[in-house]
């Protein structure tokens, strides 16, 4: 049995209720009755809907990490659920089932893409705060719904990589004139995905997935690249390829685009890159000097970033934290968002890049 929880008692949730706002400022009905009842959510009991290798292997440890605790799973798999019963973790087959049954503060959904909706809908209508995987939907049009039934509510994607202590060490020095004025950013995120494992794989399955390797990994790096810059992206353009592998899926391709300021924008995906080869790197071009990050993306900790000076060609290493996962810095995140302190998560922000990246996408798919 599970020692003293960190967590306290629940409201029940109101399935009926549905997001409102007042005097200007988004307040979810159901949300704000439990706080006005004394039952401030406190950001530290949260519940995962789908426990693949994602949540099981890095947000859960990501979540403890950050103080926090995972005390519900909503995921059919008999795989899944005797994974949380291993750790003590109370299981559901689905996710209206878990939050009815209270004591939840945030739900993480870790579904699927094609599966997100439901789980989305049913935290919404309990007025628990949600982070949704990303992308936020196999499709625009949920992704839209998602947006919709949020609308009141604490939500975001989970974009983890602009929560790296590397990357945000990066943006400080940028918005701090490190590389002077920004001309480009270009991203390598690739990595070996073979038929061997595409079997049993959702992300290789087009309906599941949505797409390959591009809707998988590009939205990463097109968020960190707005994080990096502080605009938004808003042209954009995908080729993708089906090269190496034999799945119904794309297994690589190129994105490029330019911020709104004119900063132009490269991102090199793959399922196709053999693991030995070099294939994380992140560089940030300004017009007195450059930031190359190698081994950051991605989900572990570490990496290096160094700092190149553009008149001497002096290169120094620019510090970050690189023993702090971007799994429990996202999760510390979300939970002083929670809590009502200063954050960046948006889901319409998130709903805006969505909609960018799924018009080039359509187009590209035509092309394949």
């Amino acid at each position: 049995m599970r020692g003293a929880s960190l967590c306290s008692p629940a409201v029940a949730p109101d399935a009926g209720e549905r997001p409102g706002h007042a005097s200007g400022v988004h307040v979810h009905r159901a949300e704000a009755r439990r706080m006005a009842g004394g039952a401030r959510n406190n950001g530290r009991c949260w519940a995962i809907a789908g426990f693949g290798w994602v949540a099981r292997d890095y947000m859960a440890p990501g979540i403890a990490a950050a103080g926090g605790e995972v005390v519900a799973v909503a995921d059919p798999s008999p795989v899944a659920q005797a994974s949380a019963l291993s750790a003590s973790i109370a299981t559901h087959h689905d996710a209206q089932a878990m939050l009815a049954a209270g004591g939840i503060d945030i739900l993480y959904v870790a579904t699927p893409n094609h599966l997100h909706l439901a789980p989305v809908r049913a935290a919404a209508a309990a007025g628990v705060p949600v982070l949704c995987e990303k992308p936020l939907a196999a499709t625009l049009a949920e992704a839209e719904a998602i947006a919709d039934a949020t609308q009141g509510l604490l939500a975001g994607t989970a974009f983890d990589q602009r929560h790296h202590p590397a990357h945000r060490a990066m943006a400080v020095a940028i918005r701090d004139g490190a590389i002077g004025r920004p001309t480009a950013v270009r991203i390598v995120y690739a990595c070996w995905v073979g038929p061997d494992w595409s079997h049993c794989n959702w992300r290789a399955d087009p309906a599941a997935a949505g797409g390959g390797a591009v809707i998988d990994l590009a939205l990463h790096g097109l968020d960190l690249a707005q994080l990096l810059i502080d605009e938004p992206i808003d042209t954009l353009h995908v080729a993708l390829q089906r090269r190496v592998h034999a799945y119904p899926v794309d297994d690589g391709g190129m994105l490029t685009g330019r911020t709104a300021g004119g900063v132009l924008v490269q991102c090199h995906v793959a399922y196709n890159c053999p693991e030995m080869l070099p294939r994380r790197r992140l560089e940030v071009i300004g017009d007195t000097g450059m930031l190359v990050a190698v081994d950051t993306m991605g989900q572990t900790p570490g990496g290096s970033v160094t700092l190149t000076c553009g008149r001497t060609g002096a290169a120094t290493p620019l510090p970050f934290d690189a023993t702090l996962s971007p799994f429990t810095a996202q999760a510390a995140a979300f939970s002083r968002a929670v809590r009502g302190e200063p954050h960046d998560f948006d889901i319409g922000r998130d709903l805006a890049l969505m909609r960018l990246f799924d018009r080039a996408h359509v187009e590209a798919k035509r092309c394949l």
